[in-house]
């Protein structure tokens, strides 16, 4: 290497060039013709080479590390010598213990490196500069190929284009030829990620972002390392898994929430120089489980524009006055947080402020909040009661970030007079505040402080249309108090990005009511009817008998829950929480009431009512609340509850201790209404909805804002909203958490539909409705009964579908009806309309599962792979299916009625059980056996698993001497394609199982015979997969 050290060039001027293009206006198309796959990421390059991108024509990995070593030296001005070179690399980059998860934290956190010097000397190495983002080199790479074998890999991998920073794959880009489902090339990555990313010395697992693109439609997302999945599957060698979700991909786009779809848009906007490496280096988060987020675009503009608004009103001396302020409006559920929170960090490090305060409402502050807040300073949180530790915090010159709530800060002020710190320069940012701007709080800040910039984040601001009547006139409005509005992302546009779900919403009605604006006496003559035992009884009857239905408990998904509730939750000896994927069924949900006294009668009636049920089908409901908390303000604002329950009289206290003695009993903790206590048993209760274990919570205004729980799918509303305090209350059901969940249920028991058109049209816009709210029944089922006519007429059954034209018809009506049934099993109209019957229903799956399997066998058997121009909605057919858990509840009722095995008609229900699920028909002799030999006691659990693992073993011993295979490869084959969830029949895998052959056999050779034992092997494998008798998932 030369010692020449390379030109550096100072910056002359630098211009706060925004991360986010204002607005992007694509070129016109100029080329209509057939566009290849190896064309499309030809054009790729050449876009990056045209904007600086050294393309680098780079295909081994002593290629890949020289390069890296070059580049390492170019940005630190410095030459390696061979030990020197030789031991950084090998202990501060490729670690033989590093994984993802060690990697991504060197370059979120710890870019900087200590070289030791042969002379004995240290110097710094950086690995990404952070402070001047152009002095990183960018080049681009394509084609890079991992042979099989190569450096411990399973299998032979090339990626398509890869974007090195300083040397180091940072952006890995996943392209598919037009025409073909995205999704493919998310599969690909995730295919890498398990077989090769690791490989070598595993510099791949640098990649911090990823880009998929089918040349139309072109996404992006974060490596989201996952701590969960780190201790699956480890091996010495083996790389740590990532999970990843297609639904957490995002759409890039411009400042006016435009998606930038098509590649050469993206290329352009998201691969400009500033914008990938302002990305890189200020806008992803590694939060405290270790998982990066790589924030989204509207997430960046509004961070960017506090800090240009911070700069100007700095320059200008506008320091103390509103315009020195603004809001952003971002809506419930897109985020706002994780931006509020960026911005803290990156003002924080502004040279002219001095402190930025992050004011958070009380309740927010719960476990999982204070960890990530803990994550950005270390001590910057406090979260007890006194305000001596904010008064210590607001004194030390060190203490740059300091997150407190509002109650703490306005006692703060109260009690400090004239305290040095109100000179010094104050960024305050409020989250959620909607809640803080009308009281007195706001006043004392602005009187108190005087050199401050006041900014606000909101899903649902103050506009004139929803200002309360009282209060100060001059801070009616959130532009009144905070100053102009800085961004917006509005439920619109969450919905149309997917970034939300839309809301479906059910008017039950039970008396017609007058109109919620009439402010006259009758108001409580009203509330006394709407609470008339009969009314509350038929509601607790209609929840009970809906509640599986809205909460989609026939369906079963894994979930992250916490397992150690108590420990985790308690304010004093407070444990790290321990997570745990477990398979949970459906969602859950709250119900609200208008009342204290509200929520103890419908509390009462659930126990009641669900007294009548079996154990097993009871609902675990717990209750919440504090001081008396009504409807919703004048403003629409719904109180705040105070976790104060010294105000509560005393009937209603010795009710909510009699309620937690339930709960006490239910889950076995030990709270009670004492202010500690009270505390932990509202974190408790928090955590188990997010668990699921919860099923739900009756609650006054408690968990109404700012609670977040994915689980959570539907709110069962009998109190009055309005305006903010509704699309708050139905926010907390529309969280993404996967395919299963379509929507968030709302069932109003109230007549809200024109408040509820009102908020949206406030909140979102005018043609916000159509795109907020799923379609009417109608609708649905109107298109639903034109798809099956169209099947039912073109498809018969009987009549076999010839051709794969016709085939590929058939897959997409059958899609789309699979999806519509998918809405309208959430419509009680639906329930007894159906068109197929059951059995026709069956056989349809059963031809669809047919042709799915056929379109597969072509491929080489990886279980991702889809048809080019065919996406199959197996996801659907699973989601509706009966799995094994199911089986086995049925076979322990069944033990328990008839332990001597004579109960004919739940066999003949687990039979109809069996044949119903699409993965469980080649399972069926297997699970009839197994009812047959069910002993009297014991764990039926334990029993199936080792009656499958004694199956499992008799059926692959047989295979093994039908087929004369080597039994040892042929076991490690098989517990490979268990672990992996594929059976790999392609590669050198298979060939290992097979015995020594000649061509000229005369039982066909060796290419008829490795085509029998792979047809035996996948039918076993299909056979015994998810039965879980160990090694499978």
């Amino acid at each position: 290497m030369s010692d020449a050290s390379p030109r550096k060039y100072e910056p002359i001027a630098v211009s706060a060039e925004s991360t986010v293009v204002a607005e992007y206006i694509p070129d016109a198309h100029a080329s209509a013709a057939y566009q290849s796959e190896s064309a499309l990421e030809q054009e790729l390059i050449r876009l990056l080479q045209s904007q600086a991108y050294e393309y680098l024509p780079i295909t081994s990995e002593a290629h890949l590390v020289a390069n890296l070593r070059a580049q390492l030296e170019a940005l630190n001005h410095i030459t390696f010598s061979e030990a020197e070179w030789s031991d950084f690399f090998e202990n501060k980059i490729a670690g033989k213990n590093d994984g993802i998860v060690e990697k991504t934290v060197r370059i979120q956190e710890d870019h900087v490196q200590i070289l030791k010097r042969d002379d004995g000397s240290t110097k710094n190495i950086t690995l990404l500069d952070k402070q001047n983002i152009h002095n990183n080199r960018l080049q681009v790479v394509n084609q890079y190929e991992i042979g099989q074998g190569e450096g411990g890999a399973k299998y032979a991998n090339r990626y398509d284009v890869t974007v090195l920073v300083n040397g180091l794959p940072m952006v890995h880009i996943e392209l598919k030829r037009r025409g073909v489902d995205i999704r493919e090339a998310f599969n690909q990555i995730d295919r890498y990620q398990r077989d090769s990313f690791w490989a070598g010395s595993g510099l791949f697992e640098y990649v911090q972002l990823f880009v998929i693109s089918n040349g139309t439609l072109t996404k992006y997302y974060s490596n989201t390392t996952r701590n969960q999945h780190l201790k699956e599957g480890q091996k010495p060698g083996k790389g740590r898994k990532t999970s990843n979700s297609f639904e957490f991909t995002s759409w890039w786009a411009d400042a006016q929430n435009k998606p930038i779809q098509d590649l050469t848009s993206f290329a352009k906007t998201f691969f400009a120089k500033h914008t990938l490496l302002n990305i890189l280096t200020r806008y992803c988060v590694l939060t405290a489980d270790r998982l990066l987020l790589v924030m989204r675009p509207y997430q960046i503009v509004a961070t960017e524009r506090i800090l240009q608004r911070i700069d100007i009103s700095t320059n200008y001396k506008q320091l103390g006055t509103v315009a020195a302020g603004g809001y952003v409006w971002h809506t419930t559920g897109s985020g706002k947080t994780l931006t509020s929170f960026k911005t803290a960090q990156l003002a924080s490090k502004l040279p002219s402020v001095d402190k930025v305060l992050f004011v958070v409402d009380r309740k927010d502050l719960d476990y999982q909040t204070m960890r990530e807040y803990d994550r950005f300073e270390k001590g910057a949180a406090n979260s007890n009661t006194s305000t001596s530790v904010l008064k210590k915090q607001l004194e030390n010159s060190s203490a740059r970030i300091i997150i407190t709530t509002i109650q703490k800060l306005s006692t703060f002020i109260k009690a400090n007079k004239g305290h040095d710190v109100y000179d010094g320069h104050m960024v305050v940012i409020f989250d959620e505040c909607h809640r803080s701007q009308f009281g007195d709080m706001h006043t004392d800040i602005t009187k108190a402080f005087k050199r401050y910039n006041l900014f606000g984040f909101t899903g649902t601001p103050i506009f004139a249309a929803n200002a309360g009547a009282g209060g100060n006139p001059q801070l009616k409005t959130t532009e009144q108090a905070f100053g102009e509005k800085l961004h917006t992302y509005t439920i619109v546009d969450a919905i149309t990005d997917k970034n939300v779900l839309p809301f479906r919403i059910d008017y039950v009605n039970t008396i017609k009511v007058g109109n919620p604006d009439d402010k006259q006496v009758s108001a409580i003559d009203r509330e006394n009817a709407l609470l008339a035992p009969e009314r509350i009884s038929q509601i607790v009857k209609y929840t009970l008998d809906h509640f599986d239905q809205k909460t989609k408990r026939s369906s079963s998904y894994e979930h992250s829950v916490v397992t150690n509730v108590v420990e985790s939750t308690r304010g004093r000896r407070q444990a790290e929480a321990v997570r745990e994927r477990k398979r949970v069924r459906g969602f859950n949900a709250i119900f609200a009431t208008a009342s204290i006294d509200a929520a103890r009668r419908y509390y009462n009636h659930f126990q009641l009512q669900q007294e009548q049920l079996p154990p097993d089908r009871r609902l675990k409901i717990g209750i919440i609340f504090s001081y008396g908390a009504n409807d919703a303000s004048d403003d629409g604002i719904l109180d705040d509850e105070a976790f104060d329950t010294d105000a509560l009289s005393m009937d209603a206290r010795s009710f909510l201790e009699d309620a937690i003695q339930d709960y006490n009993g239910l889950f076995g903790t030990s709270y009670d209404t004492s202010a500690d206590k009270f505390q932990n048993y509202y974190k408790d209760l928090s955590q188990r909805l997010k668990n699921r274990e919860l099923d739900l919570a009756i609650v006054v205004n408690m968990f109404l804002t700012g609670f977040d729980a994915t689980t959570l799918n539907t709110l069962f509303v009998d109190k009055n909203l309005r305006a903010h305090g509704l699309i708050q209350a139905y926010s907390r059901t529309n969280r993404i958490l996967n395919s299963v969940k379509t929507y968030g249920n709302i069932v109003a028991f109230r007549d809200l539909e024109d408040e509820t058109n009102a908020a949206l049209e406030l909140f979102g816009n005018k043609d916000a409705r159509g795109v907020v709210l799923l379609k009417p029944y109608g609708d649905y089922y109107g298109e639903y009964a034109d798809k099956v006519g169209e099947l039912l007429a073109n498809f018969p059954l009987g009549q076999q579908i010839i051709g794969e034209s016709a085939q590929k018809d058939f897959i997409q009506l059958l899609g789309q009806i699979l999806r519509l049934e998918n809405i309208l099993t959430s419509f009680d109209d639906f329930a007894g309309n159906e068109i197929l019957t059951a059995r026709q229903s069956q056989d349809y799956r059963s031809i669809y599962l047919d042709l799915y399997a056929e379109f597969r066998k072509d491929k080489d058997a990886d279980k991702e792979l889809i048809n080019d121009d065919i996406v199959f909605e197996i996801e659907l057919i699973k989601q509706v299916e009966i799995n094994v858990d199911y089986i086995l509840m049925l076979v322990a009722k069944y033990r328990e009625q008839f332990g001597d095995g004579d109960d004919k008609e739940i066999r003949a229900e687990i039979s109809r059980a069996v044949d119903a699920s699409p993965t469980l028909r080649n399972k069926k002799d297997l699970i009839e056996a197994f009812v047959d030999s069910v002993s009297v006691d014991g764990a039926i659990d334990e029993e199936w698993q080792a009656f499958i693992a004694v199956k499992r073993e008799a059926e692959l011993e047989a295979i093994i001497t039908d087929e004369h295979l080597r039994a040892d490869a042929t076991r490690e084959y098989v517990a490979t394609a268990f672990r992996d969830g594929t059976l790999r029949t392609t590669g050198t895998a298979i060939t290992k199982v097979l015995p020594p052959a000649s061509r000229f056999a005369s039982d066909g050779g060796h290419g008829e015979k490795k085509q029998r034992v792979i047809e035996k092997l996948g039918a076993f494998f299909e056979r015994f997969f998810g039965l879980s008798a160990g090694g499978d998932s």
